[in-house]
């Protein structure tokens, strides 16, 4: 199987754990900041991908480094992701597991592109905006690029709705080349 098949199965568990616990957001953020830890701090990711430490021993200093920061269900599932010897795959996890949580929450997170930087009432009308137009809650992830002109691009998912300028102009040439 593919890592991001295995990380999507291990992520539905945790997002079941979390369910039971009923804290999908605080779970969000401890696997997060275990996914952080690894990829930022070089002796926890070469410590945990070494074939020369047991299992054992991995899962015993995950106890001692997490021991009662974080609930014991949540330490027995990365223990358990450790003896699986999946625990590589955390990074991945976190990922996949905060798209299930917005799923779970009907939200949908849209790239909108910009030619200025915009206010926050700006953003505002944008995330409503698109939230009536999905019928789900839309989080808006704005940048700015000059090279739009004006309007706005929105990429929600395999979505793209061009309203830019840049878009308009060449529309209006391609109409006015067909007719000469």
């Amino acid at each position: 199987m593919r890592d991001s098949t295995i990380a999507r199965n291990y992520a539905e568990t945790l997002l079941e754990l979390a369910r039971r616990a009923g804290d999908l957001a605080g779970w969000g953020t401890m696997i997060g900041g275990v996914a952080d830890a690894m990829e930022q701090n070089r002796t926890m990711r070469l410590f945990l991908e070494s074939p020369r430490v047991s299992a054992d021993d991995k899962s015993a200093l995950l106890g001692k480094a997490l021991g009662t920061s974080v609930p014991r269900n949540f330490l027995r599932y990365l223990q358990s992701l450790v003896s699986n010897r999946r625990q590589m795959l955390i990074p991945i996890i976190a990922a996949e597991y905060l798209t299930l949580v917005d799923e779970v929450e009907g939200r949908l997170h849209a790239r909108v592109t910009v030619a200025r930087e915009a206010s926050d009432a700006e953003r505002a009308a944008i995330a409503k905006q698109l939230s009536t137009m999905f019928a789900k809650d839309v989080v808006p992830h704005i940048t700015v690029d000059p090279a739009i002109m004006g309007g706005i691009v929105v990429n929600v998912g395999d979505t793209v709705l061009d309203g830019s300028v840049r878009k308009r102009l060449a529309t209006l040439r391609r109409k006015m080349l067909a007719t000469t």
